[in-house]
């Protein structure tokens, strides 16, 4: 009996207790304050009125072993039973119960549990993981604990979710770690037959096959004999028949399936489609047969039929196949060189393989000579590329229709970008090449027109403008639009030669759309251009013109030096243009041509300058129309780069600045300028001056306030003429010496 619950009658709990501590029970979850205590102990440790005891976990001795915790000492170690439980039958009659047998893990990192039914084949239940892997609970009222290591031991029955399981053995593992613990459990059980199991067992055995099987291992060939192929080149001659000939065929031998395919080489323009597969990949038989009639090649044969038709009949199986239909196939022995292959009755010869073929017939059989068979071989036709002429009333030009003749698809004729960048405009330097030229005729009205050529040496492309001259009755203009231009053509099918640098010289004939014209002379520019590439221009190379005359002079050395005295009046050793040149002309019986003679009187002779008043007139007119005024900038720059502020500079730092600075004017114009320019003790120049020569806004234009330096010519000047008003004097003294040298 109890007693009263009165002072007196009660007993203080807390004799004997030495901890008094409370749980933590406030905390932080995602900082925000909750309540943590409703699953912590009380005062000293103690569990609350009605508070469930915290779920128990395996424990293990400590031993020798690692300190380390047991989700990390155990990481991938499991515990293996091998169990069973016997699930009631209630549906069918025959059947009252099944054994089911299952493994179960018990993962010893946390007491985890996974149970798996193994596959039985035709069994008709869906089987696999029956209990997917977690943290199973004891079996009521203990259900507010978990399964541990110590209720696993072969023997027990353990249950899950009301489904027990009868532990009937475990492997070596596992059986080795429960002795370590201590663990002795009884020997292994053998697990009990199924009758489910051992009548289906029954009722396969008792099942005869309909005819014997046939063991044909067709794996061993394929994993064996993969992608190994063997290559016959063949040739059919067909030329028996009406329009037969003789075609070209690759015969492939599958080893993996001794199946066969035949290809066909198609050689262009042979009139035939590009259908190269001549026989798909399938097995070749050696005769042909035809298409057999249904029911004829099938898996089985019946012998006789007993009872009615259909229904209720009885059939008697051929097992031994005697009624099947046999067909002979090619294989891998029946292949030869020199022999024929017929395929559905087209007769093909093998008179090549590769030799992947000839290693694999050496190897197998034995055969060494494999010798190809000589068969004829088809030779190409030849078919020429027949490119129709250019009549210029095509849209584009010659390149782009020639780009239609060559491709289906006409891609754009590529340009010299290389050579454009280098040969394009560039400050002063233009790269154009300008001569003056007549017309080749004798008609009056045209024998008098002039016309200026310009090849531009970036796209060797060219122009022609004439002059507008008064009373001519000729309106002058644009007399060709820039553009390449081809030679005159012997053939009209040729193809087109543009005409290139070198096909320009002073003397020279050239014919520009039927119209013949004379190059009669060429401005300062190209001329220096030919004389400082004359590795290009032969007519401007002075050693090589010099090398023409010594034949000439030979033996007549002193007799031409003779008559070049006599026609030195003043006995100067210099002679005039016209001189010269009619003496070199009768000295060089017709080797040299008139821009030769002119080289030579360029490089032999005293240059003439024009003076500065026309110079600066020139340049101050071109400044003027093109409305240049960046002469403050340029000032600003000279007066940068002279350091020490002695108001000169080089002429080349002058020239390098007028071209940065972009300066409308020539490169020959300037540096005259510059030539003509008052000069230091150390020959550099001064930039101010020239500055007041080219400033047109600030000084004025009349040549009478120009002032002219001393040294200079004050003559007039008479306007550009022809090149060979620039040479005045001519030494003929250093011609002669480099001649005899």
């Amino acid at each position: 009996m109890a007693l009263p619950f009165l002072p007196g009658n009660s007993f203080d709990r807390n004799i004997g207790e030495t901890r008094f501590h409370k749980s933590h029970a406030f905390d932080y979850n995602k900082d925000v304050p909750v309540c943590v205590g409703d699953s912590k102990p009380g005062i000293g440790g103690k569990r609350h009125l009605g508070q469930s005891p915290s779920a128990n976990t395996s424990v293990y001795p400590q031993g020798v072993g690692s300190d380390k915790p047991a989700w990390l000492a155990f990481d991938r170690q499991v515990l293996k039973f091998d169990a069973y439980f016997q699930e009631v039958i209630h549906e069918k009659a025959d059947e009252e119960f099944r054994i089911r047998k299952c493994v179960v893990y018990f993962y010893l990192e946390d007491d985890s549990i996974q149970v798996t039914e193994p596959q039985v084949e035709n069994s008709g239940i869906p089987q696999g993981t029956l209990i997917r892997r977690h943290r199973i609970p004891l079996p009521p009222p203990d259900d507010d604990q978990f399964y541990t290591v110590e209720h696993f031991v072969v023997g027990n029955e353990v249950t899950f979710y009301s489904k027990s399981f009868k532990l009937t053995n475990c492997d070596a593992f596992t059986e080795n770690f429960l002795k370590k613990l201590g663990v002795r459990g009884p020997p292994a059980e053998e697990q009990p037959r199924d009758p489910s199991t051992e009548h289906r067992k029954n009722m396969l055995g008792a099942m005869q096959p309909l005819r014997p099987y046939e063991k044909l291992d067709t794996l061993r060939q394929f994993l064996g004999h993969d992608k190994q192929v063997l290559r016959f080149y063949c040739v059919w001659d067909d030329r028996i028949n009406m329009f037969g000939d003789v075609r070209h065929m690759v015969l492939h031998y599958f080893l993996a399936d001794d199946t066969v395919e035949i290809l066909e080489k198609i050689h262009p323009n042979t009139g035939r489609d590009g259908i190269p597969v001549f026989l798909k990949r399938d097995r070749l038989p050696k005769e042909p047969v035809s298409l057999p009639q249904p029911g004829t090649t099938t898996k089985r044969t019946v012998l006789n039929v007993f009872g009615p038709t259909g229904h209720g009949g009885r059939f008697i199986l051929d097992s031994l196949k005697t009624g099947k239909v046999h067909t002979d196939f090619y294989h891998d022995s029946d292949l030869t060189l020199g022999g024929v292959v017929n395929v559905w009755g087209r007769k093909l010869l093998l008179y090549d393989c590769d030799e992947f073929t000839k290693e694999y017939y050496r190897t197998k059989y034995g055969i060494k000579n494999l010798t190809p068979v000589e068969v004829p071989q088809p030779q190409p036709a030849e078919v020429p590329h027949v490119i129709p002429p250019y009549e210029g009333f095509q849209i584009g030009s010659e390149e782009d229709s020639l780009a239609n003749c060559m491709d289906l698809i006409p891609k754009p004729p590529k340009r010299d970008f290389i050579k454009f960048m280098e040969k394009d405009r560039h400050g002063l330097n233009s790269n154009v090449l300008r001569f003056v030229a007549r017309l080749d005729t004798t008609k009056p009205i045209d024998i008098d027109r002039r016309f200026i050529v310009s090849f531009f040496l970036s796209d060797d492309t060219i122009s022609i403008y004439e002059p507008p001259q008064r009373n001519s009755g000729i309106i002058g203009g644009k007399f060709l639009e820039r553009g390449r231009i081809s030679k005159p053509k012997m053939d009209p099918d040729e193809s087109s030669i543009y005409y290139v640098p070198e096909d320009f010289y002073v003397g020279g004939h050239v014919e520009f759309n039927s119209h013949k014209f004379i190059l009669i002379d060429g401005d300062e520019y190209a001329l220096k251009y030919m004389e400082k590439h004359s590795d290009q221009f032969p007519h401007a190379n002075v050693d090589l013109i010099l090398s023409k005359l010594k034949g000439p002079v030979g033996s007549q050395a002193d007799a031409i030096q003779e008559a070049f005295r006599k026609a030195d009046i003043h006995n100067t050793g210099k002679l005039g243009f016209h001189t010269f040149t009619s003496l070199v002309l009768q000295m060089a019986k017709g080797l040299l041509n008139q821009h030769e003679i002119m080289t030579l009187g360029r490089h032999f002779g005293d240059k003439k300058h024009p003076p500065l008043k026309s110079l600066v007139k020139v340049a101050q007119d071109d400044l003027r129309k093109k409305n240049y005024t960046a002469f403050s900038q340029l000032r600003e720059a000279l007066e940068y780069h002279d350091t020490e502020g002695r108001g000169h500079l080089s002429g080349d730092l002058i020239m390098h600045l007028c071209g940065h600075f972009q300066v409308p004017l020539s490169s020959q114009l300037v540096e005259s300028l510059i030539m003509n320019v008052s000069r230091d003790q150390n020959n550099l120049v001064n930039y101010k001056q020239f500055l007041d020569l080219l400033d047109w806004q600030n000084n004025s234009v009349t040549l009478d306030k120009i002032e002219v330096p001393a040294g200079t010519s004050g003559d007039s000047f008479e306007g550009f003429g022809t090149r060979r008003d620039v040479v005045t004097q001519i030494n003929y003294i250093e011609l002669f010496s480099s001649l005899l040298s």
